[in-house]
Formats: structure tokens, C-alpha cells, sequence
């Protein structure tokens, strides 16, 4: 029987909107800078070493990865700019089945739709909170049983949904 496997589903941070940049070039602004920061220290202190990174083209996914400090391999998958859940399952479905730890970053309302279908466990309060609100930087951690092949909806667990943030910013 196959471990269990960690997914890491992240928004990327909050970005800038620069007058006549189009939106798949809009940058982060200094406070997606600063949250992606919190939300690389979380995933160091608290998640797997991430092995692997599925991440969006977009400037701004490019750059929450940067300010992550993750150093791992990485695709950068145009075709996560602007995805749904079915879209993303493909996606991770063809991530090598040696990764135990995969962060995947994109964009609302790809991540937290994709984070609600797999979830198993839909009542739990941090499925609540992700239907409530999954904003930028926020990080939707899940647990897969199986191969990334197999990955299904409903067939993972919620493991935490973590929103970083400056303790002033709560």
C-alpha cells in the first residue's frame, strides 16, 4: 500500500494592479511579497519538504513561488492560469509517482474549487472556512491516500487550511 501523500493547494499572493498590464502579467504587490514569505516559513515548519511544484505562468504565481523560498523542482503549466478542478487533477495525475510532497500554486477559483472537490471530509470547519473564503497566499494542505494517478474527488482529507498573515494583518 502506497504511503499517504501530502498536496499542497496555494492561491498565489496578492497582487498588484498595475494601469494597462494584462492580468496574467500583474505582479505581486510588497504584501502578496510578504504573505507568500509567511506561507513558505509555514509550509517549512509545519508540512513535508514539498519535492515537487506544479505553478501557474502567471507573473504573479511566478513570483509567490520566489518569495516562498521552496527550491524544488518545478513546471510551470500555463494551462493552471485560469484551470478548474478537472484541469488541475490532470495536471497532478502526471506528477511522478515517486513525489510524497506536491505544492501546487494557482489562482481562485481553481485552487479552493479543487481543494473542495477532493475533500472527504466537506464538513469539517476548515472546509467551511475554504468555502467562505480562500484568499491570497492561503494554503489548503491535504492528505491522498494512493497514487497521484488515482486521485479522485472526494478521495483525499483536509488535513489544515492555513491563511498566513502578519499578526497585525488578522
Amino acid at each position: 500500500m502506497t504511503a499517504n501523500r501530502t498536496l499542497v493547494l496555494m492561491r498565489h499572493g496578492k497582487s498588484g494592479y498595475p494601469e494597462g498590464v494584462a492580468d496574467h502579467d500583474r505582479p505581486l504587490a510588497e504584501r502578496g511579497e510578504n504573505e507568500a514569505a509567511l506561507a513558505g516559513e509555514w509550509l517549512r515548519a509545519n508540512q513535508p519538504p514539498i519535492e515537487t511544484v506544479l505553478c501557474s505562468t502567471s507573473v504573479r504565481t511566478r513570483q509567490t513561488l520566489a518569495a516562498t523560498g521552496i527550491d524544488a523542482p518545478t513546471q510551470f503549466l500555463e494551462r493552471l492560469y485560469g484551470a478548474y478542478p478537472a484541469e488541475i487533477l490532470t495536471d497532478i495525475s502526471e506528477v511522478d509517482e515517486s513525489v510524497q510532497t506536491l505544492l501546487v500554486i494557482g489562482h481562485a477559483p481553481g485552487m479552493p474549487s479543487t481543494a473542495l472537490d477532493l475533500v472527504g471530509n466537506p464538513d469539517s470547519d476548515d472546509a467551511r472556512a475554504i468555502r467562505e473564503k480562500f484568499p491570497t497566499s492561503a494554503l489548503a494542505v491535504l492528505s491522498v491516500e494512493g497514487d497521484w494517478a488515482d486521485l479522485t474527488s472526494g478521495a483525499a482529507s483536509l488535513v489544515t487550511f492555513h491563511v498566513p498573515r502578519q499578526p497585525s494583518d488578522q
